[in-house]
């Protein structure tokens, strides 16, 4: 009940000796009883909980939110979930820039999030990026076969020109990169003069950013999509 209602084990015994549990419509009184949690239902003041071992949520991060868990001047992703969706133990699968907008997964699931970030598992992230000229042939090239940025080695992206914007005159480029290096995408277009202007992630694997979600909203993944994150597809 804890772990599931987002409450604390002393407010789940409260509502215990308050006769608001039933465990397959019997009162329950014991908050020390055992329960097949696959098999026994259980509701709290006649809601049904179903539980939930891991929570894996997709959120479309707005400009000025910190993918954090718990910050000390600004409000971080955790914060703006729903209620709903919120429980102990909730963290961001990979950190996007606080400017940067788009997909956030957030989960409590650890192993999960390790299998999507480590770039050995080749699970790709998707940005839109918009930059104040065109990528040359030369610089393409670079993204492609993966480039030296001082000592480190940043592994091949794919890096796809998608339009130029009539009225300010910059271009977006979709670019997908395996690897999730601090400010990366920024230092790869700084690298090659070009600084980034905007960027948004659209996708993680195979599962794009829900685009009914506007800013700062969220919902729950559900299993058939967490299927397509997983998806194993190399960027090369």
């Amino acid at each position: 009940m804890s772990s599931q209602l987002n409450i604390s084990r002393t407010d789940a015994k409260k509502l215990l000796r308050q006769g608001g549990v039933l465990v397959n419509s019997i009162i329950a009184k014991k908050a020390d009883a055992a329960i097949n949690p696959q098999t026994d239902k259980v509701s709290v003041n006649g809601n049904v909980i179903e539980y939930k071992k891991h929570i894996y949520i997709m959120l479309n991060k707005p400009k000025g939110i910190v993918s954090a868990t718990t910050d000390g001047r600004d409000k971080t992703v955790i914060d703006i979930l729903p209620d709903k969706l919120k429980r102990s133990g909730l963290f961001p699968a990979g950190r996007l820039d606080k400017d940067t907008t788009g997909f956030t997964l957030i989960t409590d699931d650890g192993e999960f999030a390790h299998n999507i970030l480590s770039p050995s598992h080749h699970v790709k992230k998707t940005y839109i990026v918009e930059v104040g000229r065109k990528v040359t042939e030369d610089e393409m090239k670079r993204f492609i076969d993966g480039m030296m940025i001082g000592d480190e080695l940043f592994k091949p992206a794919q890096l796809r020109f998608m339009s130029e914007n009539a009225d300010t005159g910059n271009f977006q480029y979709e670019i997908k990169i395996i690897e999730g290096r601090y400010h990366q995408i920024k230092r790869m277009f700084a690298s090659v003069s070009n600084p980034v202007l905007e960027l948004t992630r659209t996708a993680i694997g195979g599962l794009e950013l829900d685009t009914g979600l506007n800013p700062g909203e969220a919902r729950e993944i559900t299993k058939k999509e967490l299927d397509k994150i997983t998806e194993k597809k190399n960027i090369n």
